[in-house]
Parts: structure tokens; sequence; C-alpha cells
């Protein structure tokens, strides 16, 4: 599905879409796609390459997810990106160690939340094209949680917001 197409149907104006930077775990990407579609957001993007397809244990993970919610496939992420900035998305890459928290945004039109690969995070070229970072703040005991459930956090709080 085109991008643009996946995203038009949805009124502007508090639109939420995730953007996956190569996250590789079927599990992770379904867990993501089951919170994307119960906290509405309005489409999730990956990449063509480096994710794992549509079948098996990513539509088991998903729980019906991929039936609900447009599921966008590009080549290039950075330049899906840039479309969406063109489109009046404020970018933000989920990031640890980044200065902003995730609750304290405060921004009430349309988001893309990026969140990176499992091991190595977001590409830089990626993150060149976000507006900014932001975190989920956690105690010191523990610097990272899973890509699914940062995502479904991050989900909860924009959501949140814009209510």
């Amino acid at each position: 599905m085109d991008l643009e197409r996946a995203i038009g149907d949805s009124r502007p104006g508090g639109r939420i879409v995730a953007v996956l930077d190569q996250v590789a775990d079927p599990h992770n990407v379904g867990a993501i796609l089951r919170s994307a579609a119960a906290l509405g957001v309005t489409a999730v993007v990956v990449q063509d390459r480096h994710t794992p397809p549509q079948s098996g244990t990513l539509a088991k993970s998903a729980s019906g997810a991929l039936d609900i919610l447009p599921y966008v496939e590009v080549v290039n992420i950075a330049r899906a990106l840039e479309q969406l900035g063109d489109l009046g998305f404020w970018r933000i890459a989920l990031i640890g160690g980044a200065e902003q928290s995730i609750e304290g945004i405060d921004h009430s039109g349309d988001i893309a939340v990026v969140l990176g690969s499992e091991g190595a995070g977001i590409r830089r070229l990626v993150r060149e094209r976000c507006d900014m970072a932001a975190a989920i703040p956690m105690t010191p005991k523990m610097d990272s949680l899973n890509v699914s459930v940062t995502a479904a956090i991050a989900f909860y709080a924009l959501r949140r917001q814009q209510c």
C-alpha cells in the first residue's frame, strides 16, 4: 500500500504513524502492530527489506492487526520520513538517553514516531530526518526496553496528549 493513500483516508490532526527502522524480529513487529491497532495508530511503515514477511509468526503475533491496520512497505525509510514531513507530520525518533521525554512532547498535530532495530537502534540517516528525539524515562537499573514495549508506551503517551 502507498504511504500517502494509507494515511490519506484518516483525518489530519491527531494521526500517529509508526515507522520501524529495520525491526527484524517478527514477534516484535507483530506486537507493535497489535499495540498500534489497539491504540489508534493510523499506519505502520516498514522498509521492504530487513523486515520479516507478513506471514507466520508476525501474523500470529499481530493477532489480527494486519487485517485492520495499514502496513506500508517502503524502499527507503529516510525518504518516507521526508514524505511524512511534507504531509505535515512531526517526526520523533525514540532513542535512549534523549533529553526530552515522550510524555513532555507538546504537539497535538500529526506525529510519526520512529523506532529502531533491536540491536543497532535508529540509523544515522533516518535519525537526521526526524525533527526531534525523545525517550521513555526509566530508572538507572535498566537502560532499555524491548522495542515492542517501547512502541506501546509511546503510542499510549502520544494518544493521551492528543485527547
